[in-house]
Protein backbone atom coordinates (compact mmCIF):
# COMPACT_ATOMS: atom_id res chain seq x y z
CA UNK A 1 0.00 0.00 0.00
CA UNK A 2 1.16 3.54 -0.78
CA UNK A 3 2.54 5.52 2.15
CA UNK A 4 2.46 9.32 1.94
CA UNK A 5 4.93 10.81 4.44
CA UNK A 6 5.06 14.26 5.93
CA UNK A 7 7.40 16.55 4.00
CA UNK A 8 9.50 18.62 6.40
CA UNK A 9 11.20 21.27 4.25
CA UNK A 10 11.24 18.74 1.41
CA UNK A 11 12.47 15.78 3.46
CA UNK A 12 10.09 12.82 3.90
CA UNK A 13 9.24 11.89 7.47
CA UNK A 14 7.20 8.82 8.45
CA UNK A 15 5.15 9.43 11.56
CA UNK A 16 4.15 6.80 14.10
CA UNK A 17 0.61 8.13 13.73
CA UNK A 18 -1.00 7.40 10.36
CA UNK A 19 -4.44 7.61 8.77
CA UNK A 20 -5.63 5.04 6.26
CA UNK A 21 -7.52 6.27 3.19
CA UNK A 22 -10.09 3.88 1.73
CA UNK A 23 -11.80 3.60 -1.64
CA UNK A 24 -15.10 5.43 -1.29
CA UNK A 25 -17.09 2.58 -2.91
CA UNK A 26 -15.26 -0.65 -2.10
CA UNK A 27 -13.67 0.23 1.24
CA UNK A 28 -10.35 -1.13 -0.01
CA UNK A 29 -7.31 0.58 1.62
CA UNK A 30 -5.68 2.94 -0.87
CA UNK A 31 -2.96 4.70 1.13
CA UNK A 32 -1.51 5.39 4.54
CA UNK A 33 -0.83 9.03 5.33
CA UNK A 34 1.56 10.14 8.07
CA UNK A 35 -0.03 12.63 10.46
CA UNK A 36 1.74 15.76 11.69
CA UNK A 37 0.85 17.21 15.07
CA UNK A 38 0.87 20.85 16.12
CA UNK A 39 4.15 20.55 18.04
CA UNK A 40 6.05 19.19 15.06
CA UNK A 41 4.65 21.89 12.77
CA UNK A 42 5.49 24.65 15.24
CA UNK A 43 9.08 23.42 15.60
CA UNK A 44 9.60 23.18 11.85
CA UNK A 45 8.20 26.62 11.15
CA UNK A 46 10.84 28.24 13.31
CA UNK A 47 13.11 27.71 10.30
CA UNK A 48 10.58 28.94 7.76
CA UNK A 49 12.94 31.67 6.48
CA UNK A 50 15.05 29.08 4.67
CA UNK A 51 12.29 28.53 2.09
CA UNK A 52 12.61 32.04 0.67
CA UNK A 53 16.40 32.04 0.96
CA UNK A 54 16.82 29.05 -1.39
CA UNK A 55 14.28 30.42 -3.87
CA UNK A 56 15.93 33.86 -4.05
CA UNK A 57 19.09 32.19 -5.28
CA UNK A 58 17.21 31.43 -8.53
CA UNK A 59 16.02 34.28 -10.80
CA UNK A 60 12.26 34.55 -11.17
CA UNK A 61 12.41 33.89 -14.91
CA UNK A 62 14.35 30.69 -14.28
CA UNK A 63 11.73 29.64 -11.73
CA UNK A 64 9.07 30.28 -14.35
CA UNK A 65 10.90 28.06 -16.85
CA UNK A 66 11.16 25.30 -14.25
CA UNK A 67 7.46 25.71 -13.44
CA UNK A 68 6.61 25.12 -17.09
CA UNK A 69 8.67 21.93 -16.97
CA UNK A 70 6.75 20.97 -13.81
CA UNK A 71 3.48 21.39 -15.70
CA UNK A 72 4.56 18.76 -18.22
CA UNK A 73 5.74 16.41 -15.47
CA UNK A 74 2.55 16.85 -13.46
CA UNK A 75 0.30 16.05 -16.42
CA UNK A 76 2.33 13.34 -18.14
CA UNK A 77 5.24 12.16 -16.00
CA UNK A 78 5.76 9.17 -13.74
CA UNK A 79 6.71 10.70 -10.41
CA UNK A 80 7.80 9.47 -6.96
CA UNK A 81 5.09 8.77 -4.40
CA UNK A 82 6.41 7.63 -1.05
CA UNK A 83 8.75 4.72 -1.79
CA UNK A 84 7.05 3.99 -5.12
CA UNK A 85 6.21 5.81 -8.36
CA UNK A 86 2.93 6.99 -9.81
CA UNK A 87 1.85 7.37 -13.44
CA UNK A 88 -0.72 9.99 -14.50
CA UNK A 89 -3.45 7.31 -14.70
CA UNK A 90 -2.49 5.93 -11.29
CA UNK A 91 -2.81 9.46 -9.93
CA UNK A 92 -6.28 9.90 -11.42
CA UNK A 93 -7.47 6.59 -9.99
CA UNK A 94 -6.13 7.36 -6.50
CA UNK A 95 -7.59 10.86 -6.58
CA UNK A 96 -11.00 9.54 -7.57
CA UNK A 97 -10.86 6.68 -5.07
CA UNK A 98 -10.61 8.89 -1.97
CA UNK A 99 -12.43 12.08 -3.03
CA UNK A 100 -15.39 10.52 -4.83
CA UNK A 101 -14.74 12.63 -7.95
CA UNK A 102 -15.34 10.76 -11.24
CA UNK A 103 -12.11 10.00 -13.07
CA UNK A 104 -13.23 12.13 -16.03
CA UNK A 105 -13.52 15.19 -13.75
CA UNK A 106 -10.12 14.39 -12.21
CA UNK A 107 -8.55 14.45 -15.68
CA UNK A 108 -10.33 17.72 -16.42
CA UNK A 109 -8.74 19.27 -13.32
CA UNK A 110 -5.29 17.90 -14.19
CA UNK A 111 -5.48 19.68 -17.54
CA UNK A 112 -6.61 22.88 -15.87
CA UNK A 113 -3.76 22.88 -13.34
CA UNK A 114 -1.16 22.07 -16.00
CA UNK A 115 -2.54 24.94 -18.06
CA UNK A 116 -2.08 27.37 -15.19
CA UNK A 117 1.55 26.31 -14.68
CA UNK A 118 2.27 26.45 -18.42
CA UNK A 119 1.11 30.07 -18.58
CA UNK A 120 2.60 31.25 -15.30
CA UNK A 121 4.79 33.92 -16.91
CA UNK A 122 1.74 35.67 -18.38
CA UNK A 123 -0.19 35.26 -15.13
CA UNK A 124 2.61 36.79 -13.03
CA UNK A 125 3.08 39.61 -15.51
CA UNK A 126 -0.62 40.45 -15.15
CA UNK A 127 -0.67 40.16 -11.35
CA UNK A 128 2.47 42.32 -11.11
CA UNK A 129 1.04 44.79 -13.66
CA UNK A 130 4.18 44.64 -15.75
CA UNK A 131 6.59 45.19 -12.86
CA UNK A 132 10.14 43.92 -13.46
CA UNK A 133 10.33 40.45 -11.87
CA UNK A 134 13.84 41.15 -10.56
CA UNK A 135 12.49 43.85 -8.22
CA UNK A 136 10.96 41.07 -6.11
CA UNK A 137 14.42 39.52 -5.70
CA UNK A 138 16.33 42.75 -5.01
CA UNK A 139 13.53 44.33 -3.02
CA UNK A 140 13.87 47.64 -4.88
CA UNK A 141 14.04 49.10 -8.37
CA UNK A 142 12.26 51.58 -10.63
CA UNK A 143 8.77 51.58 -12.07
CA UNK A 144 8.13 54.24 -14.69
CA UNK A 145 11.20 56.14 -13.52
CA UNK A 146 9.99 56.21 -9.92
CA UNK A 147 11.88 54.32 -7.18
CA UNK A 148 9.84 51.43 -5.78
CA UNK A 149 10.35 48.79 -3.12
CA UNK A 150 8.39 45.58 -2.56
CA UNK A 151 8.94 43.70 0.67
CA UNK A 152 7.84 40.08 1.18
CA UNK A 153 5.31 39.78 4.01
CA UNK A 154 6.28 36.15 4.64
CA UNK A 155 9.08 33.75 3.65
CA UNK A 156 6.48 31.01 3.02
CA UNK A 157 2.73 30.95 2.47
CA UNK A 158 0.72 28.59 4.66
CA UNK A 159 -2.31 27.00 2.99
CA UNK A 160 -5.05 24.99 4.71
CA UNK A 161 -6.59 23.09 1.80
CA UNK A 162 -9.99 21.43 1.20
CA UNK A 163 -10.86 18.06 -0.34
CA UNK A 164 -13.75 19.14 -2.58
CA UNK A 165 -11.98 19.61 -5.94
CA UNK A 166 -8.38 19.46 -7.24
CA UNK A 167 -9.01 22.65 -9.21
CA UNK A 168 -8.61 24.76 -6.07
CA UNK A 169 -4.85 24.12 -6.13
CA UNK A 170 -4.53 26.47 -9.09
CA UNK A 171 -4.65 29.38 -6.64
CA UNK A 172 -1.28 28.61 -5.02
CA UNK A 173 0.69 27.55 -8.10
CA UNK A 174 2.25 31.03 -8.72
CA UNK A 175 3.73 31.24 -5.19
CA UNK A 176 7.08 29.50 -5.74
CA UNK A 177 7.85 31.59 -8.83
CA UNK A 178 7.42 34.65 -6.59
CA UNK A 179 10.32 33.26 -4.50
CA UNK A 180 8.03 32.50 -1.57
CA UNK A 181 7.93 29.01 -0.06
CA UNK A 182 4.91 26.78 0.59
CA UNK A 183 3.57 25.19 3.77
CA UNK A 184 0.66 22.97 2.75
CA UNK A 185 -1.87 21.31 5.02
CA UNK A 186 -3.79 19.06 2.58
CA UNK A 187 -7.45 18.07 2.88
CA UNK A 188 -7.93 14.75 4.67
CA UNK A 189 -9.24 13.01 1.53
CA UNK A 190 -7.05 14.81 -0.99
CA UNK A 191 -3.31 14.61 -0.26
CA UNK A 192 -2.69 13.46 -3.84
CA UNK A 193 -2.55 16.74 -5.76
CA UNK A 194 -0.27 18.63 -3.30
CA UNK A 195 2.09 15.62 -3.21
CA UNK A 196 2.23 15.10 -6.98
CA UNK A 197 2.58 18.81 -7.71
CA UNK A 198 5.44 19.02 -5.20
CA UNK A 199 7.23 16.09 -6.84
CA UNK A 200 6.79 17.72 -10.25
CA UNK A 201 8.32 20.95 -8.94
CA UNK A 202 11.27 19.13 -7.38
CA UNK A 203 11.91 17.05 -10.52
CA UNK A 204 11.84 20.30 -12.53
CA UNK A 205 14.58 21.83 -10.35
CA UNK A 206 12.68 23.77 -7.67
CA UNK A 207 14.57 23.42 -4.34
CA UNK A 208 12.85 20.82 -2.20
CA UNK A 209 13.54 22.89 0.96
CA UNK A 210 11.00 25.42 -0.29
CA UNK A 211 7.99 23.10 0.21
CA UNK A 212 6.57 21.45 3.32
CA UNK A 213 3.46 19.25 3.49
CA UNK A 214 1.79 18.55 6.82
CA UNK A 215 -1.16 16.15 6.66
CA UNK A 216 -2.83 16.04 10.03
CA UNK A 217 -5.95 16.04 12.14
CA UNK A 218 -7.73 18.82 14.01
CA UNK A 219 -4.68 20.61 15.39
CA UNK A 220 -2.63 20.70 12.16
CA UNK A 221 -4.61 23.41 10.36
CA UNK A 222 -4.58 25.85 13.31
CA UNK A 223 -0.84 25.23 13.75
CA UNK A 224 -0.21 26.34 10.15
CA UNK A 225 -2.52 29.33 10.59
CA UNK A 226 -0.87 30.40 13.85
CA UNK A 227 2.76 30.03 12.81
CA UNK A 228 2.85 31.22 9.17
CA UNK A 229 2.90 35.02 8.77
CA UNK A 230 0.53 34.72 5.78
CA UNK A 231 -2.04 31.98 5.20
CA UNK A 232 -4.80 30.99 2.78
CA UNK A 233 -7.71 29.18 4.45
CA UNK A 234 -10.35 27.15 2.63
CA UNK A 235 -13.42 25.96 4.51
CA UNK A 236 -17.08 26.26 5.35
CA UNK A 237 -18.76 29.51 6.32
CA UNK A 238 -18.45 28.57 10.00
CA UNK A 239 -14.71 27.91 9.62
CA UNK A 240 -13.76 31.01 7.66
CA UNK A 241 -15.92 33.39 9.75
CA UNK A 242 -13.45 32.93 12.61
CA UNK A 243 -10.73 34.67 10.55
CA UNK A 244 -12.68 37.39 8.74
CA UNK A 245 -10.88 40.67 9.42
CA UNK A 246 -7.53 39.02 10.15
CA UNK A 247 -5.12 40.69 7.68
CA UNK A 248 -2.73 37.72 7.84
CA UNK A 249 -5.34 35.18 6.72
CA UNK A 250 -7.08 35.25 3.35
CA UNK A 251 -10.26 33.20 3.59
CA UNK A 252 -11.89 31.23 0.79
CA UNK A 253 -15.32 29.97 1.78
CA UNK A 254 -18.54 29.29 -0.12
CA UNK A 255 -18.90 31.49 -3.20
CA UNK A 256 -22.67 31.97 -3.53
CA UNK A 257 -21.99 32.73 -7.21
CA UNK A 258 -24.96 33.91 -9.24
CA UNK A 259 -26.37 34.74 -12.66
CA UNK A 260 -28.40 37.96 -12.73
CA UNK A 261 -30.77 38.45 -15.67
CA UNK A 262 -31.72 42.05 -16.41
CA UNK A 263 -35.20 43.14 -17.41
CA UNK A 264 -33.91 44.15 -20.84
CA UNK A 265 -33.04 40.53 -21.82
CA UNK A 266 -35.13 38.33 -19.52
CA UNK A 267 -37.83 37.75 -22.15
CA UNK A 268 -35.10 36.03 -24.20
CA UNK A 269 -34.09 33.75 -21.27
CA UNK A 270 -34.03 30.57 -23.39
CA UNK A 271 -30.96 31.88 -25.24
CA UNK A 272 -28.96 31.59 -22.01
CA UNK A 273 -29.89 28.07 -20.89
CA UNK A 274 -26.58 26.56 -22.04
CA UNK A 275 -24.67 29.18 -20.06
CA UNK A 276 -26.80 28.52 -16.97
CA UNK A 277 -26.40 24.75 -17.19
CA UNK A 278 -22.62 25.02 -17.56
CA UNK A 279 -22.36 27.42 -14.63
CA UNK A 280 -24.36 25.11 -12.38
CA UNK A 281 -23.09 21.65 -13.27
CA UNK A 282 -19.51 21.77 -14.58
CA UNK A 283 -16.95 19.98 -12.35
CA UNK A 284 -19.77 18.24 -10.49
CA UNK A 285 -21.04 21.54 -9.09
CA UNK A 286 -18.33 21.37 -6.42
CA UNK A 287 -16.66 24.73 -6.89
CA UNK A 288 -17.25 28.09 -5.24
CA UNK A 289 -17.52 29.51 -8.75
CA UNK A 290 -20.43 27.22 -9.71
CA UNK A 291 -23.69 29.17 -9.88
CA UNK A 292 -25.94 28.49 -6.91
CA UNK A 293 -28.44 31.21 -7.78
CA UNK A 294 -30.22 32.60 -10.85
CA UNK A 295 -32.05 35.84 -10.22
CA UNK A 296 -34.64 37.49 -12.49
CA UNK A 297 -37.76 39.61 -12.18
CA UNK A 298 -39.99 37.35 -14.26
CA UNK A 299 -40.06 34.01 -16.15
CA UNK A 300 -38.40 32.40 -13.13
CA UNK A 301 -40.72 29.38 -13.08
CA UNK A 302 -40.14 28.75 -16.78
CA UNK A 303 -36.37 29.05 -16.26
CA UNK A 304 -36.49 26.63 -13.33
CA UNK A 305 -38.54 24.09 -15.27
CA UNK A 306 -36.27 24.28 -18.31
CA UNK A 307 -33.17 23.76 -16.16
CA UNK A 308 -34.85 20.88 -14.32
CA UNK A 309 -35.54 19.15 -17.65
CA UNK A 310 -31.82 19.30 -18.43
CA UNK A 311 -30.36 18.49 -15.01
CA UNK A 312 -32.81 16.03 -13.44
CA UNK A 313 -31.76 13.06 -15.64
CA UNK A 314 -28.15 13.24 -14.35
CA UNK A 315 -27.61 10.22 -12.10
CA UNK A 316 -24.68 8.61 -10.25
CA UNK A 317 -22.44 6.45 -12.44
CA UNK A 318 -19.33 4.36 -11.67
CA UNK A 319 -16.28 6.60 -11.19
CA UNK A 320 -14.51 5.15 -14.25
CA UNK A 321 -17.50 5.82 -16.55
CA UNK A 322 -16.50 8.61 -18.99
CA UNK A 323 -20.04 10.01 -18.75
CA UNK A 324 -19.98 10.34 -14.92
CA UNK A 325 -20.82 13.90 -13.84
CA UNK A 326 -21.61 13.57 -10.13
CA UNK A 327 -19.10 13.29 -7.30
CA UNK A 328 -19.80 11.17 -4.24
CA UNK A 329 -19.91 12.50 -0.68
CA UNK A 330 -17.36 10.33 1.10
CA UNK A 331 -17.82 11.67 4.65
CA UNK A 332 -20.33 9.52 6.48
CA UNK A 333 -23.72 11.21 6.84
CA UNK A 334 -22.78 14.33 4.87
CA UNK A 335 -25.06 13.71 1.89
CA UNK A 336 -27.98 12.80 4.15
CA UNK A 337 -27.46 15.95 6.22
CA UNK A 338 -27.51 18.17 3.11
CA UNK A 339 -30.62 16.40 1.81
CA UNK A 340 -32.36 16.96 5.16
CA UNK A 341 -31.38 20.65 5.12
CA UNK A 342 -32.90 21.10 1.67
CA UNK A 343 -36.08 19.27 2.69
CA UNK A 344 -36.42 21.53 5.73
CA UNK A 345 -36.08 24.57 3.46
CA UNK A 346 -38.76 23.25 1.13
CA UNK A 347 -41.26 23.25 3.99
CA UNK A 348 -41.21 27.07 3.91
CA UNK A 349 -43.95 28.46 1.63
CA UNK A 350 -42.58 29.88 -1.61
CA UNK A 351 -39.94 27.19 -2.27
CA UNK A 352 -40.46 24.26 -4.63
CA UNK A 353 -38.10 21.53 -5.85
CA UNK A 354 -38.86 21.62 -9.57
CA UNK A 355 -36.63 18.59 -10.24
CA UNK A 356 -38.59 16.32 -7.85
CA UNK A 357 -41.17 15.27 -10.45
CA UNK A 358 -38.62 14.95 -13.24
CA UNK A 359 -35.96 12.68 -11.78
CA UNK A 360 -36.15 8.94 -11.50
CA UNK A 361 -36.01 8.38 -7.77
CA UNK A 362 -35.05 10.45 -4.74
CA UNK A 363 -32.50 13.24 -4.56
CA UNK A 364 -30.42 11.27 -2.06
CA UNK A 365 -28.82 8.08 -3.36
CA UNK A 366 -27.12 6.21 -0.55
CA UNK A 367 -24.49 3.56 -1.17
CA UNK A 368 -22.92 1.37 1.49
CA UNK A 369 -19.94 3.71 2.07
CA UNK A 370 -20.96 7.00 0.45
CA UNK A 371 -23.85 9.09 -0.75
CA UNK A 372 -24.81 10.99 -3.89
CA UNK A 373 -27.10 13.97 -4.36
CA UNK A 374 -28.80 14.34 -7.72
CA UNK A 375 -29.10 17.82 -9.25
CA UNK A 376 -31.72 20.01 -7.64
CA UNK A 377 -33.40 23.14 -9.01
CA UNK A 378 -35.49 25.05 -6.47
CA UNK A 379 -37.88 27.80 -7.52
CA UNK A 380 -38.08 30.58 -4.94
CA UNK A 381 -40.93 33.08 -5.15
CA UNK A 382 -38.88 35.77 -3.40
CA UNK A 383 -35.43 36.40 -1.86
CA UNK A 384 -37.01 35.95 1.58
CA UNK A 385 -37.23 32.18 1.11
CA UNK A 386 -34.29 30.61 3.05
CA UNK A 387 -33.27 28.39 0.10
CA UNK A 388 -32.85 31.48 -2.09
CA UNK A 389 -29.27 31.94 -0.94
CA UNK A 390 -27.89 28.48 -0.17
CA UNK A 391 -24.87 26.69 -1.62
CA UNK A 392 -24.10 22.97 -1.57
CA UNK A 393 -21.30 20.84 -3.06
CA UNK A 394 -23.37 19.35 -5.90
CA UNK A 395 -25.38 20.81 -8.81
CA UNK A 396 -27.86 22.85 -6.76
CA UNK A 397 -29.41 26.13 -7.88
CA UNK A 398 -32.14 28.44 -6.62
CA UNK A 399 -34.05 30.33 -9.29
CA UNK A 400 -35.17 33.46 -7.45
CA UNK A 401 -37.86 35.93 -8.46
CA UNK A 402 -36.81 39.45 -7.50
CA UNK A 403 -37.49 42.91 -8.97
CA UNK A 404 -34.44 44.24 -10.79
CA UNK A 405 -34.38 47.40 -8.64
CA UNK A 406 -33.91 45.25 -5.51
CA UNK A 407 -31.61 42.62 -6.96
CA UNK A 408 -28.17 43.97 -6.07
CA UNK A 409 -29.24 44.87 -2.54
CA UNK A 410 -30.74 41.40 -1.93
CA UNK A 411 -28.20 39.00 -3.46
CA UNK A 412 -25.76 39.12 -0.54
CA UNK A 413 -22.03 38.26 -0.73
CA UNK A 414 -21.24 36.92 -4.21
CA UNK A 415 -17.90 35.56 -5.39
CA UNK A 416 -18.83 35.57 -9.11
CA UNK A 417 -21.75 37.46 -10.62
CA UNK A 418 -22.55 37.01 -14.30
CA UNK A 419 -24.78 39.90 -15.37
CA UNK A 420 -26.88 39.22 -18.46
CA UNK A 421 -27.85 42.77 -19.32
CA UNK A 422 -27.01 45.67 -21.60
CA UNK A 423 -28.47 48.13 -19.09
CA UNK A 424 -25.70 50.64 -18.34
CA UNK A 425 -27.25 51.66 -15.02
CA UNK A 426 -27.45 48.05 -13.76
CA UNK A 427 -23.87 47.40 -14.90
CA UNK A 428 -22.69 50.52 -13.06
CA UNK A 429 -24.43 49.45 -9.86
CA UNK A 430 -22.72 46.05 -10.09
CA UNK A 431 -19.34 47.67 -10.71
CA UNK A 432 -19.86 49.68 -7.51
CA UNK A 433 -21.24 46.78 -5.43
CA UNK A 434 -18.69 45.95 -2.68
CA UNK A 435 -20.20 42.51 -2.05
CA UNK A 436 -19.51 41.27 -5.61
CA UNK A 437 -15.96 39.99 -6.04
CA UNK A 438 -15.67 38.88 -9.68
CA UNK A 439 -17.97 40.47 -12.26
CA UNK A 440 -18.79 39.06 -15.68
CA UNK A 441 -20.91 41.22 -17.96
CA UNK A 442 -22.48 39.34 -20.83
CA UNK A 443 -22.48 35.67 -21.81
CA UNK A 444 -19.66 34.45 -19.56
CA UNK A 445 -20.29 31.36 -17.38
CA UNK A 446 -19.54 31.89 -13.69
CA UNK A 447 -17.08 28.99 -13.97
CA UNK A 448 -14.98 30.64 -16.69
CA UNK A 449 -11.93 32.04 -14.92
CA UNK A 450 -9.39 34.38 -16.45
CA UNK A 451 -6.15 33.47 -14.68
CA UNK A 452 -4.64 36.81 -15.73
CA UNK A 453 -6.96 38.45 -13.20
CA UNK A 454 -6.90 38.12 -9.40
CA UNK A 455 -9.20 35.59 -7.73
CA UNK A 456 -10.56 36.95 -4.43
CA UNK A 457 -7.74 39.48 -4.23
CA UNK A 458 -4.34 39.83 -5.84
CA UNK A 459 -2.00 37.15 -4.45
CA UNK A 460 1.04 39.36 -5.08
CA UNK A 461 -0.42 42.14 -2.93
CA UNK A 462 -1.02 39.61 -0.15
CA UNK A 463 2.56 38.29 -0.28
CA UNK A 464 4.34 41.64 -0.82
CA UNK A 465 3.82 45.16 0.44
CA UNK A 466 4.83 48.27 -1.45
CA UNK A 467 6.77 50.87 0.52
CA UNK A 468 8.55 54.16 -0.07
CA UNK A 469 12.19 53.84 -1.11
CA UNK A 470 14.91 56.43 -1.77
CA UNK A 471 18.65 56.09 -2.29
CA UNK A 472 21.56 58.49 -2.71
CA UNK A 473 25.36 58.23 -2.71
CA UNK A 474 26.93 58.21 0.75
CA UNK A 475 28.28 61.62 1.69
CA UNK A 476 31.93 62.03 2.75
CA UNK A 477 32.68 62.43 6.43
CA UNK A 478 33.51 66.11 5.91
CA UNK A 479 30.33 66.83 3.99
CA UNK A 480 28.30 64.93 6.57
CA UNK A 481 29.88 66.97 9.39
CA UNK A 482 29.21 70.21 7.50
CA UNK A 483 25.60 69.24 6.91
CA UNK A 484 25.21 68.33 10.59
CA UNK A 485 26.74 71.62 11.73
CA UNK A 486 24.62 73.59 9.31
CA UNK A 487 21.51 71.81 10.47
CA UNK A 488 22.42 72.50 14.12
CA UNK A 489 22.94 76.16 13.37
Amino acid sequence: MIHLPILRRGEPYKSLEVDTLHHFLTGEPVAEVSQANAGLIQRDLRKIARAREVLREIPVRELLDRSKKAAELFAKGTLPIGDDTQSPEDFVRCLSATTGMPEALCRFNVEKLAGVLSNLDAILNALLRGLDFDILTRGFGEEGGVPVSHQATTPALGIVLPSNSPGVHGLWLPVLALQVGLVLKPGSQEPWTPWRMTQAFVEAGIPREAISIYPGRGDAGPAVLNHCPRTLLFGSTKTVEQYVGNPNVRVHGPGFSKILIGDDVVDDWESYLDLMETSIAVNGGRGCINASGIWASRHTREIAEALAERLAPIAPLPPDDPAAKLAAFTVEGQAAAIDADIEAGLEVPGAEDVTASRRDGARLVEEERCGYLRPTVVHCESPDVPLANKEYMFPYVSVVECPEREMIRRIGPTLVATALTANDDLQRQLLDAPHVDRLNVGSVPTTQLNWLQPHEGNLVEFLFRARAYQSAPLASAAALAERTEGGAA
